[in-house]
């Protein structure tokens, strides 16, 4: 873990109340798609962890969606001003198990780590089969940015306003895959257990006070014993957990 100041170099609106936000500075601790950083908003204790989308040399890609004060606050924040975050949390999913054809699966805003580990998997020469899903095409985001990676794609929405209409369950069923990804909320996961077909990695979401191991708050209860989500994880093996 390293503390850093970064400078925004952009922070923009892409879709219903979710931000693209680009930061500047040394992420030299970011090793694997499935890390987060952790920010401090100016006037807000807690510190927010939030999921890497993208990184480019010293350019790192958070998308968040504002839910809350803290994150209502970070959306205001222009270009130039400089953020305290602690970077390199997290252990990241595991590229090695992919196989040739690895499922990435994400749900709302548990899609943007998954573009990171899209073109990470592309560049080990896997050929990933991305579903991603969302409530209606309001709520969508980076849709082309995934196809530009040269992954198959496939675009769901609850009310089918954009992609196929129903659920990202829905499609998977219907797919071959060697691995599987997850990233989004614990009811996609609960409902997609029941039907994966190969091994594969959860990636949790779950509140957290420092964000470093140090406080356990986060920490969950697996089948080798408590892990906390946010120093053992946030990705998990699917035989660590317990449904």
């Amino acid at each position: 873990m390293d503390r850093i100041f970064a400078c925004v170099e952009s922070n923009e609106n892409i879709a219903e109340r979710i931000f693209e936000m680009k930061l500047r500075g040394d992420f030299k601790k970011i090793k694997a798609p499935g890390q987060f950083v952790n920010i401090l908003i100016p006037g807000c204790y807690l510190r927010r962890p939030i999921s890497v989308c993208d990184k480019q040399g010293d350019v790192l890609t958070l998308i968040y969606k504002t839910v809350g004060k803290g994150t209502e606050k970070l959306g205001k924040i222009k270009r130039g001003e400089t953020l305290d975050i602690l970077t390199g949390l997290g252990n990241g999913f595991d590229l090695s198990k992919s196989g040739k054809r690895p499922l990435v699966l994400g749900g709302g805003t548990g899609v943007p780590p998954l573009y990171f580990l899209t073109k990470k998997l592309i560049e080990k020469g896997a050929q990933p089969v991305v579903v991603a899903g969302f409530n209606a095409l309001d709520d969508c985001f980076y849709e082309q940015k995934f196809k530009d990676t040269g992954a198959e794609v496939y675009i769901v929405t609850a009310d089918g306003s954009v992609g196929e209409k129903g659920f990202v369950t829905d499609m998977t069923k219907t797919l071959e895959y060697s691995y599987f990804y997850a990233c989004g909320p614990f009811a996609m996961y609960k409902s997609f257990e029941k039907q994966a077909k190969t091994s594969g990695e959860y990636s949790f979401e779950q509140r957290m006070g420092c964000g470093f191991g140090a406080c356990m708050g986060c920490s969950i209860e697996t089948k080798s014993g408590m892990k906390r989500v946010c120093k053992e994880g946030p990705v998990f093996k699917r035989e660590e957990i317990i449904w």
